[in-house]
């Protein structure tokens, strides 16, 4: 497996990776390994010596900790390590801060009407050993975040098929979202400029996006575009075309 254009950082090691399709989107992957900081002790001495005496478990246990990341991968050997952050960190209390725990279960599943859950094992290997749950959003992993002073954010260009594009997003009542559509060079496609677009406010998985012409962009469906997005506290987790 190869882990990116970086690389791995040395010190970490990835165990029970978890690889599956995520399920709104089957052509990415998504992986939940667990990161194991070998020799990296967040607990003192004196914790540790207290933690082993009221669990029975060896010092040495303690001297280690885990926690888990993500990672994508579009199929083959090679997944993309963007985001390099503990995805769910251990967290507040001495039971989660030892070796070989929060550690993923299964992936993501959908159970609930707009949210996901991941499940790890937490205090693994202790009297308190449990299964957590963790909810999150619907396609929640990641956003392009835009302050309240406001920004934007271009994509490549690429190609599309379908009729209506559809954006997960968030924003606070003073922020907001807006869509242009231009050409592959930047050039703004008639129609589908910022100025044709009237703001997008408030916190939906699927917001259908509209211009003064309407919402359907069939027309420009198969040739090459860009999307513009001028952003103000506001949050876009994820876009598709239908």
């Amino acid at each position: 497996m190869s882990f990116g254009d970086d690389g791995i950082i040395p010190e970490n090691q990835l165990y029970i990776n978890k690889t599956q399709p995520y399920y709104r989107a089957p052509h990415i992957y998504l992986a939940f390994p667990a990161r194991l900081m070998e020799g990296r002790q967040a607990l003192s001495e004196q914790q540790v010596q207290e933690a082993a005496r009221e669990t029975g478990i060896a010092e040495r246990r303690w001297k280690d900790c885990s926690e888990t990341v993500l990672m994508t991968s579009r199929g083959g050997t090679r997944y993309d390590t963007t985001f390099r952050e503990g995805f769910i960190r251990p967290g507040p209390g001495a039971l989660h801060w030892k070796t070989r725990t929060n550690f993923a279960l299964q992936g993501v599943v959908p159970t609930g009407e707009g949210e996901m859950s991941i499940y790890l094992t937490r205090a693994a290997g202790t009297p308190s050993w449990h299964v957590s749950r963790y909810v999150l959003r619907v396609d929640g992993f990641a956003s392009v975040n835009a302050p309240y002073s406001g920004g934007e954010m271009v994509t490549r260009p690429f190609t599309f098929s379908g009729r209506e594009l559809r954006l997960n997003y968030s924003t606070s009542a003073a922020g907001s979202i807006r869509v242009e559509i231009q050409g592959p060079t930047g050039k703004v496609i008639p129609g589908y400029s910022l100025e044709d677009a009237p703001e997008i406010i408030g916190d939906e998985i699927e917001r259908v996006v509209a211009w003064q012409k309407g919402t359907d962009v069939s027309s420009l469906a198969g040739q090459p575009i860009r999307l513009r997005f001028a952003m103000k506290d506001a949050d876009l987790y994820s876009l598709r075309f239908r």
